[in-house]
């Protein structure tokens, strides 16, 4: 822990750790979200239809899902500082293949493989909480979440103008790439510039890479339903390609898609059960037990906030221009709104959680965002323009401040395993996203907002079953000794 002046003006010790983080995460979110604002470029250029846009846009989410679980676990594993500049390298490769490419094909598994560096949003909550006190921690990781998150506006705002520069038709190729030499660069600057931990501070790591540990029978069982959602998302997401969604997907490989993932289920089911068997045979000491409901009201909770949030965004601006009937440019400034709030709104939620505890934050902003939803269902053509884009902010403000509370509380469930539980509680973000977008499919957006106010009272429900973090967390060192850390005042 590094007890040193929180100043943000600094570029030392734990401030440079958190400016590099939040650089890393901004890098990643620009390559995940180098798409969209080029959409129309990258459909004429490789000729593609309104349907195989839609795949593609589909595509770029769907591996993230596993990606961030995946990624939680080498977090734990290989230490944040390899991890960050291993993903940053590596998925410079699919966004180069996805600037030269010349067919959907290739378009398609590009974009896939892409939906990977969504996952770089883990490696950074672990690392910060090596970095910063409990008391600071819920402003430092809002911090390297809000600034982080806003990669996808410096995108909106950039690449088409980039493209502009690079001119002809072929100019998305440059900006893309010129994106996906961003992330290879950086990668290298991350893995000089950063310490998984300040000098003489322990890096715990969990005694299995394959499954999350849990310390008691009941949370055994707690924990392969929790699964369950994430393989359900990914079979929503199939049967959106099959001949009953957008038709891309023939039935025989449906099928083997939804075989595949049920497998994949029972080969989680024995990985939980390989690391947790002994929990049936004797009790966990206490000191070392913590209760997995606190991971699954945070799985909720970011359900409905960060994937709200995502749906919401890709939405928002069509949203905008046909209940105002305004230009698509001037939809899409007024949308921007939404997203700019993430700059400061995230930090505040962190901020907020570390002054007034984490579980009162957290049900005054889940009330509030329950609350911004039902009115974003009332906006209707006889608003004015700028009151539905107060609502909108204000709305925003909610949604991205629950999330910097959520992972302010994140780092303070279990330390070894800290990479697991944000990357498990991230998927669920992307659950929240494409079970939303999936809704909004079959109804009008009065009905979708109500939809996200109606699950927003289900976490404010499932939030009073949460306990407030405090004492300190046991961990154990290489020589046996336990090292205390403090979780609350």
């Amino acid at each position: 822990m590094d007890n040193s002046k929180f100043s943000l003006f600094s570029f030392t010790g734990k401030m440079k750790i958190l400016h590099l983080s939040w650089m890393a995460f901004f890098i990643t979110f620009v390559v995940w979200f180098n798409f969209a604002p080029l959409l129309q470029m990258v459909k004429e250029t490789l000729g593609l239809s309104t349907q195989e846009v839609k795949m593609l846009l589909i595509l770029n989410v769907a591996l993230t899902i596993p990606a961030r679980v995946i990624i939680g676990m080498f977090t734990d594993k290989f230490g944040p500082r390899k991890v960050y500049s291993a993903l940053l390298a590596v998925c410079s490769i699919p966004c180069f293949m996805f600037a030269f490419a010349d067919s959907f094909v290739q378009a398609a598994i590009a974009r896939f493989l892409l939906g990977f560096i969504g996952a770089g949003f883990v490696i950074g909550i672990r690392l910060v909480s090596e970095w910063f006190p409990h008391d600071e921690l819920g402003t430092a990781e809002g911090i390297y979440g809000g600034w982080g998150n806003f990669g996808s506006a410096a995108a909106a705002f950039t690449l088409p103008t980039l493209a502009l520069l690079f001119g002809g038709e072929e100019g998305w190729r440059y900006a893309i790439a010129l994106t996906g030499l961003l992330s290879l660069l950086f990668s290298i600057v991350f893995y000089r510039s950063v310490s998984d931990t300040p000098k003489g501070s322990t890096y715990f790591k969990p005694k299995h890479l394959t499954a999350m540990e849990v310390t008691s029978k009941g949370d055994f069982y707690f924990l392969l339903f929790m699964k369950i959602p994430m393989y359900a998302v990914l079979a929503l997401l199939t049967w959106k390609m099959s001949a009953s969604g957008i038709n891309m997907l023939s039935d025989t490989v449906v099928n083997c898609i939804y075989a595949g993932l049920f497998t994949l289920y029972l080969v989680e089911v024995t990985q939980v059960w390989k690391v947790n068997k002994n929990i049936f045979k004797q009790p966990v000491p206490k000191m070392h037990q913590y209760k997995f409901k606190q991971v699954a009201v945070l799985n909720v909770l970011y359900f409905a906030t960060f994937g709200s949030e995502l749906a919401v965004v890709s939405m928002l601006p069509l949203f905008f221009a046909e209940t105002f009937e305004l230009t698509p440019v001037l939809a899409g400034m007024v949308a921007s709104a939404y997203a700019f709030m993430n700059l400061m709104s995230r930090p505040g939620g962190g901020w907020i959680s570390d002054k007034c505890g984490r579980k009162p934050t957290l049900l005054i902003l889940t009330l509030g965002l329950a609350i911004g939803y039902f009115l974003m269902g009332q906006v209707g053509s006889q608003w004015p323009v700028w009151l539905a884009v107060v609502t909108a902010m204000v709305c925003s403000f909610f949604v991205q401040a629950g999330e910097g509370a959520v992972f302010a509380t994140v780092p303070l469930i279990k330390r070894r395993m800290t990479g697991q539980i944000a990357g498990m509680t991230g998927a669920y973000g992307n659950v929240g996203a494409v079970t939303y977008l999936t809704i909004l499919s079959f109804v009008d957006y009065q009905t979708f907002f109500y939809v996200i106010a109606a699950t927003a009272v289900l976490g404010f429900v499932t939030l009073i079953f949460m306990e407030e973090p405090s004492g300190k967390i046991a961990e154990v060192n290489d020589d046996g000794s336990v090292t205390l850390i403090d979780v609350s005042h």
